[in-house]
């Protein structure tokens, strides 16, 4: 077997570089990734190193993780069914509960048909490679996430960016492309990293005016935007914009995996064409029932939606009060630049050892000098813990100088 320690091509150098780095940040204490979280209580309190602090870490944004009615769903599913499938979907893998699953998804999403996979990363990387390929032009905002700009890659299709929501760039690019070759245009519908919203409307647009397929990625929007947390559609009053509508089953959603809706015509073409569904195992019954009974969840508790919306408002003015940049968010994601990493490493450490679970996110997740905490708020924190959580950012910011 090769020793990394003793080789000295391209990949071990890779190797003993990320090694160094990451020794360096545990050397200095700066090291708080991988975490293990040893117990849940409520949505927004964790118990960790034997520690318990408040969660401002979480894409569980409407806090239904542990949810009774999602549990007992998830539950009965084993019981019905045991813990796994037969197989991949096309062949022996394919539950009735899986057709209920998407069939609840394509009502919530308002399409036609949906067709869900194994993790959100996957479904990216197989819908973008399945729809377009050599000879066709996909172009993705710059701060799409990187599952999206891995499935442009891996397409093989001429690979065109253009500046974060900007959408006069976008309009030079389609413009430049032959038109009659095939175009897809794909974007986050909330930005992971920034917190920020694509400017659908005129997207939309543009996609229409340059014969266009038009793919949203949905991770951090469903159950976020929306009155009834819907997504960007219901967002922006824009129904049927979209036609490629995906959204993972890990964040607002407590149960694992990705799915796409759309017209009836493009999810059987999915179905039979992208790799990810033809040669991935199906997804375990309880994840499976778990999601269907989250969706219904959310329509039939609609305080969570507008909770979480005051949570965010409250937490994003509060922090800007105090002097925080906070970037153009407008969602739960909630970013507080820090600047060098060294900042994002400190404000970390301060806000942990009084009970806040907050992380850094350095490079290459983001560009060298803008290193942040990525918080997120949950419609299950109550407004005196996110009061809380601002008094301890700001003094920990006045200390290190970030404010």
């Amino acid at each position: 077997m090769l020793d990394p320690n003793t080789m000295q091509d391209a990949v071990a150098r890779r190797i003993k570089a990320m090694g160094e780095r990451t020794q360096g940040m545990r050397d200095t204490e700066s090291y708080f990734y991988n975490q293990p979280v040893s117990e849940l209580r409520g949505g927004a309190r964790v118990i960790v190193k034997g520690r318990e602090m408040g969660m401002y870490a979480s894409y569980s944004y409407l806090g239904l993780i542990g949810h009774p009615r999602i549990n007992k769903a998830a539950q009965e599913a084993i019981d019905r069914y045991g813990t796994g499938t037969h197989g991949v979907r096309l062949l022996a893998g394919t539950l009735d509960m899986h057709r209920e699953l998407e069939e609840t998804i394509a009502e919530f999403k308002h399409a036609e048909a949906a067709v869900t996979y194994s993790s959100g990363y996957v479904t990216n990387l197989t819908t973008i490679s399945t729809l377009v390929g050599r000879g066709d032009y996909v172009f993705s905002d710059k701060l799409n996430h990187a599952s999206i700009v891995d499935g442009c890659l891996m397409s093989g299709a001429h690979f065109r960016r253009f500046r974060h929501n900007d959408m006069e760039g976008l309009e030079r690019r389609l413009a430049q492309a032959p038109a009659d070759a095939a175009k897809l245009v794909v974007a986050d519908a909330v930005f992971s990293m920034d917190g920020d919203i694509i400017d659908l409307p005129r997207m939309a647009e543009l996609c229409q005016k340059y014969n266009a397929w038009l793919m949203i990625d949905e991770a951090h929007s469903t159950g976020v935007l929306g009155e009834t947390g819907r997504g960007i559609e219901e967002h922006f009053g824009l129904w049927d914009v979209v036609d490629i509508k995906m959204g993972t089953l890990s964040k607002t959603i407590p149960s694992v995996g990705g799915y796409v809706a759309g017209k009836r015509e493009v999810i059987n073409y999915l179905r039979h064409a992208s790799r990810a569904y033809i040669f991935s195992a199906a997804l375990p019954p309880a994840q499976a029932a778990a999601a269907n009974e989250a969706f219904k969840v959310i329509l039939d508790e609609p305080w969570r939606v507008e909770k979480l919306n005051a949570n965010a408002e409250r937490f994003i003015k509060g922090l800007q009060a105090v002097g925080f940049d906070t970037m153009d968010t407008e969602t739960a994601i909630v970013p507080i630049l820090c600047g060098p990493d060294e900042h994002a490493f400190a404000l970390t450490r301060a806000a942990q050892a009084k009970g806040l679970f907050v992380l850094p996110v350095i490079s290459p997740a983001v560009p060298v000098g803008l290193a942040r905490l990525r918080t997120t708020v949950t419609a299950a924190h109550e407004p005196d813990e996110i009061d809380y959580a601002i008094e301890v950012l700001a003094e920990a910011g006045k200390e290190i100088g970030i404010i």
